[in-house]
């Protein structure tokens, strides 16, 4: 479980600001499901997507980064999310679906999410997106709520756990101008591997 309790660049949770937030959201709370639940309802309500507050919201990628700016995209608010749960000593992961932006004949884009391991139940899945009409994403266990179920052809839950974001999306975040140049070049899926091979991230 190490790998899933350690910082890194991205999930940076020594960084004072994250760090404080964890204390404070971790702060009394009766038990390991508590605090995951109020770490994932402070990035679920409290750090707004970035297509949700329109074309001028910065691109964030590192967690305190997230935290800094309340903003980010599915995979940067994952970040954050694994941040304070992490210096809560609560090992996290990272999860990925393939989902179509718009309709069946629509691109497909990788959406990012959790996973945490809780004593009770083993490893559960959660989704920090953001609610809003259509999304409903809540923290109960053992029974998953996710922001989105694949449906559509092509889409699918990308098989792993993995202690680090995957590259390229981190390299996508890093490497936008800003927000609307990267809408147009989310990462993607090929189908060809697993998730965590770099050569089916387009």
């Amino acid at each position: 479980m190490q790998a899933y309790l350690a910082p890194s660049r991205v999930v940076d949770f020594t960084h004072p600001a994250v760090a404080a937030l964890a204390r404070e959201l971790g702060q009394g709370a009766a038990d390991q499901e508590e605090r995951v639940r109020r770490c994932f309802e402070f990035v679920r309500d409290q750090v707004l997507h970035s297509v949700d507050g329109g074309i001028h919201s910065p691109v964030t990628c590192l967690a305190s980064e997230v935290l800094a700016q309340r903003t980010g995209l599915c995979y940067a608010k994952s970040h954050l999310l694994a941040a304070l749960l992490r210096a809560l000593g609560v090992p996290t992961g990272f999860c990925y679906q393939r989902l179509r932006l718009d309709g069946p004949d629509s691109p497909g884009c990788l959406h990012g999410l959790n996973a945490v391991w809780l004593e009770a139940h083993g490893w559960y899945r959660i989704d920090a997106r953001g609610n809003k009409p259509g999304v409903a994403a809540r923290f109960c266990p053992p029974r998953e709520q996710l922001a989105f179920l694949p449906s559509l052809p092509g889409e699918q839950d990308l098989p792993g756990i993995l202690a680090e974001p995957l590259p390229q999306v981190v390299a996508a975040l890093e490497g936008a101008s800003d927000l609307p140049s990267l809408l147009l070049q989310l990462p993607d899926w090929d189908g060809r591997a697993a998730a965590g091979d770099p050569a089916c991230i387009a």
